[in-house]
């Protein structure tokens, strides 16, 4: 398709999404009355990574390994920083303070911290080594890749039966569901499916966008395709900031992030093995660093387990020089 049918169905389909991303939090919601803030935040966040893995995925077969390594660390970083941001920010003008289980939200940061280690390994490793490393670090990666699944299901059974009470919002008596569970999780699965049509059509749509609107492809892949990818789960998590459910919310953002960084990527590692493409999880030195930044900014501003609208600007703010240092550089 040409450059300007390219921006029409951009547009287009990125407005489609705004609603659907609507009623998938409804959705959540409504999981969330009846099977509590932690299963429902899973859901929320294992169903907006989806699209994630399979545009991957599919990326990885075409060869091109550096977009989907930034997308990946673009989906991250837009879970910590903006949509947290967001969160905090709308939250948090109507009330002095919200508060949020401090030892999940430590959980979850150092988790992330884990998967900023296994970026940082790599380009250790790289620039330690004189010779050609390829080898080497495609071996190291495909095995922190397998530890990383394991750590990620360890997480698993830790937030779903060891430790759920550190993830439940308090239960508000006045909210009961409208409808019944078996409508919830059938829509939730429709309004998925659907979403991911439009995520693919808007992907495809990128390459003329780019070159209509004279963007660079790291703007691309750090933050355009994370913020299309994932607004489903940035809306929800925003909605439950409003309603003051933080639990929920920073379970949707974070945990969001954690199957970024705990499942995604080393799957998509594994698949590129599978396929024979060298995936890695050696990043560039950019990308590395921004990512260590954002995760060290996050573990700060939640320690207290309490938020503010002023922590929401600092996210935000954090989030808008990584988006204007990507618009003006091009690390490809």
């Amino acid at each position: 398709m040409d450059n300007a049918v390219s921006t029409w169905v951009f547009t287009l389909n990125f407005i489609a999404i705004i609603p659907l991303a609507k009623l998938l939090g409804f959705s959540t919601e409504e999981i969330a009355l009846r099977s509590g803030s932690t299963i429902g935040a899973l859901l929320n966040a294992t169903f907006g990574n989806a699209v994630e893995l399979i545009l991957g995925a599919i990326a990885l077969k075409e060869g091109l390994i550096r977009v989907v390594q930034a997308s990946v660390l673009g989906s991250i970083l837009s879970n910590i920083l903006l949509v947290l941001g967001f969160c905090f920010f709308l939250g948090g003008v109507t009330r002095t303070e919200q508060k949020f289980n401090v030892t999940a939200a430590q959980t979850s940061c150092s988790l992330l911290a884990i998967s900023t280690l296994s970026l940082l390994i790599p380009a250790a490793f790289s620039a330690t080594i004189d010779d050609d490393t390829t080898e080497g670090i495609l071996q190291l990666s495909h095995g922190v890749s397998i530890v990383l699944l394991i750590v990620y299901l360890l997480y698993l059974f830790f937030q779903l039966k060891t430790h759920t009470f550190l993830y439940e919002d308090e239960e508000d008596e006045t909210e009961v569901p409208s409808t019944t569970l078996s409508f919830s999780v059938t829509s939730l699965l429709v309004i998925a499916c659907v979403v991911s049509v439009h995520a693919e059509y808007l992907v495809g749509a990128i390459e003329g966008v780019v070159e209509k609107w004279g963007i660079n492809e790291t703007f691309v892949g750090l933050i355009l395709l994370p913020i299309v990818g994932n607004a489903a789960e940035h809306v929800s998590a925003v909605t439950f900031a409003m309603k003051d459910k933080m639990n929920l919310c920073i379970g949707i953002a974070i945990s969001s992030s954690l199957q970024i960084g705990l499942l995604v990527t080393p799957v998509l590692c594994l698949v590129g093995w599978a396929i024979n493409q060298p995936m890695t999880l050696f990043f560039e030195d950019f990308e590395t660093v921004i990512m260590f930044a954002s995760v060290l900014i996050v573990n700060y501003l939640i320690q207290d387990g309490r938020s503010n609208w002023l922590e929401g600007v600092l996210l935000l703010v954090s989030y808008s020089f990584i988006s204007t240092t990507c618009s003006n550089i091009i690390i490809y």
